[in-house]
């Protein structure tokens, strides 16, 4: 992708004074359902109107989506409010039809971002189009699939892009539905920094009770834009109950959210300053969950110890552990002093733990 400006074009042309905002169900399962949503979301700062039509599930015999009978729900919508619309589509078939019905957005879901051939696909059904195009971070941490993603749809011709974080999968056990990951996305505004960045709080968190946050530090971090899930009804939603909210808590939490304005060089500064720091917190988030499970493998260590009867200070171990370390900390540019202070310390708690299950 060489003239990198142009892809913001579309977002540019809305003329909005705050980050975009998407909204509406998972699913779409009623006219009713869609019409009621998109005239409560119509009262909040929604531009876009987002239900699931087609609904790819981790497992059969759970709802699966109305299918293209709710394309026509869609549309009444954006006539009765001035809505602009947006689906998931995951073959051709889906893209012509989301055409037929003047969908405005489209967006590539997760488990399609994974696959270059069906990435193609799309890609080749939307050659010629104006249409926006989303795409959603593949299901596992892959920047260059993400990207690839992108540069194919590019390369067809579709110029109106952007990228949605929703979060990746992760085999630990963590306060997410999907953990973010953060770094990636980080990375990739880096490299595009004009590659519009949309965040879904709803599949990151898999509850309603910390997307504010998550949406918080989106916008800490320059997002351009939230794709929230709402439901008049939440917790009788036909598909991921737990994670939508209702209009009138998606227009709290717009008013709730502190949003940074760039105006003169001295703002763009503290601007610029503000979103190194988010990215210094989301890292350091990252450092004390990594140090959290390191201390886990010791206490199974200590476990182990205990019931082998071995001591817990194992000095060739620790000195094969400090060399390496010291190595590898001068490839990252980093002090053999730091490194010791770092490591030293890490060792000590290591062993503090190991003590606490051997004395229990």
């Amino acid at each position: 992708m060489k003239n990198t400006k142009e892809l913001r074009t579309w977002l540019d042309a809305f003329g909005l004074d705050h980050p975009l905002v998407i909204a509406g169900p998972c699913s779409a399962e009623t006219e009713a359902q869609v019409l009621k949503i998109a005239h409560q979301l119509k009262e909040t700062d929604t531009t876009v109107l987002r239900a699931g039509i087609w609904k790819p599930r981790t497992r059969p015999g759970n709802f699966e989506g109305v299918g293209a009978l709710g394309l026509k729900w869609l549309q009444k919508a954006k006539e009765e409010t001035g809505l602009l619309t947006t689906t998931e589509v995951a073959n051709a078939n889906h893209v012509a039809l989301a055409l037929q019905h003047d969908i405005d957005i489209l967006w590539v879901g997760a488990r399609t971002t994974v696959s270059p051939f069906i990435v193609q696909e799309l890609a080749n059904a939307l050659k010629g189009t104006d249409k926006i195009v989303l795409i959603k971070n593949p299901v596992n941490p892959d920047l260059p699939l993400w990207l690839g993603a992108v540069e194919r749809f590019y390369e067809a011709g579709v110029k109106n892009l952007g990228v949605i974080h929703r979060g990746f999968s992760t085999y630990e056990k963590t306060r997410y539905r999907n953990n973010p990951e953060w770094q990636i996305p980080i990375d990739l505004q880096n490299k595009f920094p004009d590659l519009p960045l949309i965040l879904d709080p709803s599949h990151i968190a898999g509850r309603r009770d910390i997307i504010f946050d998550l949406c918080q530090t989106a916008l800490d971090l320059n997002y351009d834009g939230l794709m929230v899930e709402t439901h008049f009804d939440p917790d009788n939603a036909w598909s991921d109950a737990k994670q939508q909210i209702t209009p009138e808590t998606l227009d709290k939490m717009t008013v709730d959210l502190r949003i940074r304005k760039e105006e003169g060089e001295a703002v763009e500064f503290r601007n610029k300053l503000a979103t190194m720091r988010a990215q210094i917190d989301v890292i350091d988030h990252k450092l004390l969950e990594i140090l959290g499970n390191r201390m886990k493998i010791s206490d199974q260590i200590g476990a182990l110890k205990k019931n082998n009867n071995v001591a817990i200070l194992q000095t060739k171990r620790w000195n094969e552990i400090l060399g390496k370390m010291i190595l590898q900390g001068e490839d990252q540019n980093l002090s053999e002093e730091f490194i010791l202070k770092v490591f030293k310390a890490i060792h000590q708690e290591s062993i503090n733990h190991q003590k606490n299950v051997i004395n229990a």
